[in-house]
């Protein structure tokens, strides 16, 4: 699920990039420094919509450096069990799927995909597919799941999905 959060930063920036562009380089770097990361409890930063405010830089002691508090709004990502996402298989091996969607990776058992669908490792690239082979689910392919659960590291967040609901499987 998508939210837009109000969250803070410190901006360390070394005395070079004092002078007329001081306020984008400030912005520049909080571009780099957060997008893409994550933060625990509210998930992915997607992207940084806008910035409300740059505090007074303050001087390190002994170092030179200025740290720059700045405070701004993004758009953030975070799974929650029950929601249905779309996603990319990565890899197929006979403990399961291996997916991503967008940033966070996850898991589908092979007790969480349905009966009918066997994990052939003759097969090249393997993959599972019915015995008629009318559905086949290999490297590549997008896929809908079911979040049955997730794990929140202090910057990760990972997943254990399922097949084993209506509409759920292959999208193409």
């Amino acid at each position: 699920m998508f939210f837009h959060v109000s969250l803070e930063h410190e901006i360390v920036l070394h005395p070079r990039y004092f002078g007329p562009g001081l306020l984008n380089t400030v912005k520049q770097k909080l571009f780099t420094e957060v997008e893409g990361t994550c933060h625990g409890k509210y998930g992915y930063v997607i992207a940084v919509t806008t910035i409300d405010s740059i505090g007074r830089g303050v001087i390190q002691p002994g170092r030179g450096f200025v740290m720059y508090p700045v405070k701004y709004k993004a758009i953030m990502f975070r799974p929650f069990k029950g929601e249905v996402l779309d996603a990319v298989v990565k890899d197929v091996n006979k403990a399961g799927l291996f997916t991503e969607t967008g940033p966070v990776s996850c898991f589908i058992s092979q007790h969480c995909i349905p009966a009918e669908m066997e994990f052939d490792p003759n097969s090249n690239p393997p993959c599972f597919k019915t015995k008629d082979e009318e559905m086949v689910i290999q490297p590549n392919d997008e896929i809908r799941l079911k979040i049955m659960g997730t794990r929140v590291d202090a910057n990760d967040i990972f997943a254990v999905g399922s097949l084993m609901d209506d509409y759920l499987g292959l999208l193409s």
